[in-house]
């Protein structure tokens, strides 16, 4: 059954006007009334939502208008009991989009995209809120083709520094901060994440990584080294290998 997001309040039994992205959808696989869909509202733009997801009813097409009748609700999730926040110095050309694509399939809560000393990508003002808004539609893409009922918010484009600066105390147990390095004291993930974790802060850099003085900037944040193994990967493979091996048995 085709699933879309709805960033809205839903209640069974109301008539509804698709937002302009899922009924663009909706007309491309050319449904007609009488269908049945999924839809779920858990993301960002909905405060508070209830989560789980939705049956609806294609009534009406238009031109440009898809009307649904919403239907009964089904408390079902498909998310993992550990929140997993990614903060990734930005890889250059489309592999941001993949980054944001795989991890919200995994399950991530939050993705920060991050400026660093090393990245090649620099984003401002209306470039930088056009790439947000896009990766924000990839995130809710990837949720309606894996099952996820909870898009992960893609924040706003900061440098490394702005990040750290408004990052607010925390307790290391519960809600531990790691920083992928090469630093001689860093210790596997798995070992560092044997925790009774509620959730986690995962930082990595671009390519080439994030520079010593930046590393040491997270360590003073409270930011502990890791290492994914001897393996060198790439800036976006590094950050997708530790969402996935905290996240897939989560």
């Amino acid at each position: 059954m085709p699933r879309f997001y709805c960033p809205t309040p839903l209640s069974p039994g109301e008539l509804l006007d698709l937002p302009a992205s899922a009924a663009r959808h909706v007309q491309v696989l050319r449904l007609q009334p009488g269908d049945v869909i999924t839809l779920f509202n858990g993301g960002p733009e909905v405060p508070g939502s209830v989560g789980g997801e939705y049956e609806a009813t294609v009534t009406q097409m238009g031109r440009s208008q898809v009307q649904v009748q919403v239907g009964a609700h089904t408390a079902v999730e498909r998310e993992a009991a550990l929140q997993v926040h990614l903060a990734v110095g930005m890889p250059a050309n489309e592999r941001m989009d993949w980054l944001v694509e795989k991890a919200s399939e995994l399950g991530v809560a939050s993705i920060q995209p991050l400026m660093t000393e090393r990245s090649v990508l620099r984003l401002s003002g209306e470039r930088a809120d056009k790439k947000q808004a896009h990766w924000q539609s990839v995130a809710v893409a990837a949720c309606e083709q894996c099952g996820g009922n909870r898009v992960p918010r893609v924040h706003a484009v900061m440098t490394l520094a702005q990040w750290l600066k408004a990052q607010t105390p925390l307790d290391a147990a519960q809600s531990p901060r790691l920083l992928l390095s090469l630093r001689p004291e860093s210790v596997g993930l798995r070992a560092a994440t044997r925790t009774t974790a509620t959730d986690i802060t995962f930082l990595s850099g671009p390519e080439g990584g994030l520079s010593p003085v930046e590393e040491d900037a997270a360590l003073a944040q409270g930011f502990a080294p890791v290492t994914l193994g001897p393996r060198v990967l790439r800036s976006e493979t590094a950050a997708i290998a530790a969402a996935a091996s905290l996240l897939i048995s989560a």
